[in-house]
């Protein structure tokens, strides 16, 4: 401990950088278990609610490794599961980040800025994040259904990679939201600018 006490006087910085970036990981990396935990069961959940429907935009007919699936920034082809997967998966991050944002904004960065100012951009990082996932999983889940034909075994796995990799990516971005967002004087008028 004292080692990092010493860092942190002589680099006062890079200690802070270290500090968020290490709590931003460990809380971040909860959140991502949580989301995996509700991958496991929501998307039978919902095809109970909703069933077998197909949702997706804009669905651009694709093919690779001989495998043919619909390209989609938003939704899910039925052999992906759909619309019920497009919703488990809704919900795993909306319920993630209510988890996550109070977490990153009064434990890892400290912030006392404007909370409504943040939650919005917090929320279009989050926004941005699911779009590139989802355009991700449009393109998995139809390999991995493709090449696993044993289904809990493919939906263990696909549940697995579509978090972590989802969890990977909104750690990068995210984290660039959050340093920003939760920066001393985000959303304060520059008092020389008056």
């Amino acid at each position: 401990m004292s080692f990092f006490s010493n860092f942190a006087e002589k680099h006062p910085k890079a200690a802070q950088w270290i500090r968020e970036g290490g709590l931003f990981l460990i809380f971040s990396y909860v959140v991502t278990f949580i989301k995996m935990l509700l991958l496991m069961f929501l998307p039978a959940f919902y095809r109970g609610l909703v069933g077998d429907a197909e949702w997706l935009w804009p669905g651009i007919p694709v093919s690779l490794f001989g495998v043919d699936f619909s390209l989609a920034i938003i939704g899910n082809d039925l052999a992906s599961g759909g619309l019920a997967y497009t919703l488990a998966n809704l919900t795993a991050i909306v319920f993630g980040e209510c988890i996550n944002f109070p977490l990153q904004r009064n434990v890892t960065f400290k912030s006392h800025g404007p909370v409504v100012p943040q939650i919005i951009c917090h929320a279009v990082a989050t926004v941005a994040v699911f779009l590139v996932m989802n355009l991700f999983t449009c393109v998995w889940n139809p390999v991995t259904n493709a090449l696993i034909a044993n289904e809990a075994l493919r939906n263990t796995i696909q549940s697995i990679v579509t978090t972590v990799v989802t969890g990977g990516v909104a750690m990068i971005i995210i984290f660039a939201v959050d340093k920003t967002i939760f920066a001393p004087g985000f959303g304060k008028k520059d008092a020389q600018k008056s």
